[in-house]
């Protein structure tokens, strides 16, 4: 069994929508994002109208800052619901696959984010 195929949801109901560790935060995820995607607008804008550099670097650092909040919870969301429900796969050789696998994307994922 490919450990990224465990999407977490019994198989019965497999062919419904996949479970992700935010998806019970989707929602706030998503206007999270709209909310950033604004603040990326307002900076085009200001480049624009050619708004002073030093105001326009305060906003970009907002933008990362509020880039950075949303990447930490999805990282908290990915540990809480993908490793720990790998951890609780019954088969002892699938979970032992199935821990590594998910532990090793967390750690990809914080390695990128880190770069």
């Amino acid at each position: 069994m490919d450990p990224r195929e465990d999407s977490g949801i019994p198989a019965e109901d497999a062919d419904a929508a996949p479970h992700h560790g935010y998806s019970s935060n989707k929602e706030a995820y998503l206007r999270r994002l709209k909310r950033i995607e604004g603040q990326v607008r307002g900076i085009a804008r200001m480049v624009d109208e050619d708004k002073y550099c030093i105001d326009i670097l305060t906003q970009v650092a907002a933008v990362n800052k509020a880039l950075h909040a949303v990447s930490l919870g999805l990282v908290e969301e990915h540990i809480g619901h993908c490793v720990v429900g790998a951890a609780s796969e019954p088969d002892p050789t699938l979970r032992a696959d199935a821990i590594d696998f998910k532990v090793k994307e967390a750690t990809d994922a914080i390695g990128r984010l880190l770069r």
